[in-house]
């Protein structure tokens, strides 16, 4: 079964066309919203099924065939994930227009989360509320959480189901995963993809009482906050820009604002590492990936560095030097890998199942 995968990001949309054997046979990068979406489906060869990234599928356990029940379903959700939402409904849309006779299928990035035991998934609000409204921990980036801990299964040569895992998915949204037995146990990311570490333009974990502050005394609007939590704030909030390689030569440039916002970033990551190490009771492998993740020696080390008493180290020639998939820790401590995100084959291996291919 060939494979065509549509992976609809915030800021960007990637296609890839995988084989029977999971070898990625053509590939098209565009820029979110751009146009020639359907010349790239065109362009890149026949297709069996079609695998779509999808931020939130609420409930949902599992990915799911689209119907028209389903799209009705996922543009309820918008609200939730406003950044990430419209643009996997509209790929949808358009993939349907030029390859109707293709099978599609969801793949849900909350649906690796929905394991969450109670303790972990539940807000302390009130009980009509969680009621009512359904108001609980959903988890996102979950495709790339469940292919980090697979791949470090098969780096280490161990059994999915003995391993405790913290995958760190580290790129222009951010967020952590603590996978036990290959189930997710916890994570840092809630309700919305706004919740968790700090990230490019989004905020992470503030306190409410701070935005009510804004809101009741100081006359901001929903809208107002809304626009500022997830547009102008983050990294680009505390540097000015949200490219974490430029706040990086800041930063060691002696630049006090950059140095601030790299300080913040790792301060929560580790802090974050550290939670998902406890909810596991202990860790046998983390593993960065993501932008940063794999490709930044720099945050690499300010992530780590400091978490030598979970038995994490980070040996700096490794990495320096580290390209996906590699391992990047001091021998005979826990081990730490950089690896590549392939969401690309998690939803392929997702719409095989469902399509039974």
């Amino acid at each position: 079964m060939r494979v065509l995968v549509v992976n609809a990001g915030s800021s960007s949309l990637k296609l890839r066309l995988l084989d029977d054997e999971d070898e990625v046979v053509a590939g098209w990068d565009l820029a979110a919203g751009e146009e020639g979406l359907a010349d790239a489906l065109r362009e890149l060869g026949p297709a069996d099924a079609v695998g779509h990234r999808v931020v939130h599928g609420g409930r949902r356990t599992a990915a799911a065939r689209i119907d028209e029940g389903l799209l009705q379903e996922l543009t309820a959700l918008t609200d939730l994930a406003p950044l990430h939402q419209p643009p996997a409904l509209a790929a949808m849309a358009v993939v349907a227009e030029v390859l109707p006779d293709v099978p599609a299928v969801a793949c849900f990035d909350t649906a690796f989360h929905t394991t969450i035991p109670a303790p972990a998934a539940t807000y302390a609000l009130p009980a009509e509320w969680r009621r009512q409204w359904d108001l609980h921990r959903y988890g996102f980036h979950g495709l790339s959480h469940a292919w980090a801990a697979r791949r470090a299964a098969e780096l280490t040569g161990r059994s999915t189901a003995a391993l405790r895992v913290v995958t760190c998915h580290l790129g222009a949204g951010a967020s952590l995963a603590a996978v036990s037995g290959g189930r997710s146990v916890d994570t840092t990311m809630g309700f919305t993809p706004l919740e968790g570490l700090v990230m490019a333009t989004r905020s992470g974990t503030v306190d409410p009482g701070l935005l009510l502050w804004l809101q009741t005394h100081q006359g901001l609007s929903a809208e107002e906050v809304t626009e500022a939590l997830e547009h102008r704030s983050g990294v680009l909030g505390l540097a000015g820009t949200a490219d974490l390689r430029e706040v990086i030569e800041r930063a060691e440039q002696g630049e006090p604002g950059a140095t601030l916002a790299l300080d913040v970033y790792a301060h929560r990551a580790r802090a974050g590492v550290a939670s998902m190490v406890a909810a596991l009771g202990g860790v046998d492998v983390l593993v960065l990936t993501g932008g940063a993740g794999e490709a930044s020696p720099a945050v690499r080390a300010a992530v780590v560095g400091g978490l030598g008493f979970l038995g994490l180290a980070l040996d700096p020639a490794r990495n320096q030097d580290a390209r996906p998939d590699a391992e990047v820790g001091v021998a005979g401590a826990v081990p730490v890998f950089v690896v590549a995100a392939r969401e690309d084959l998690q939803i392929a291996a997702e719409v095989r199942t469902v399509l039974g291919g």
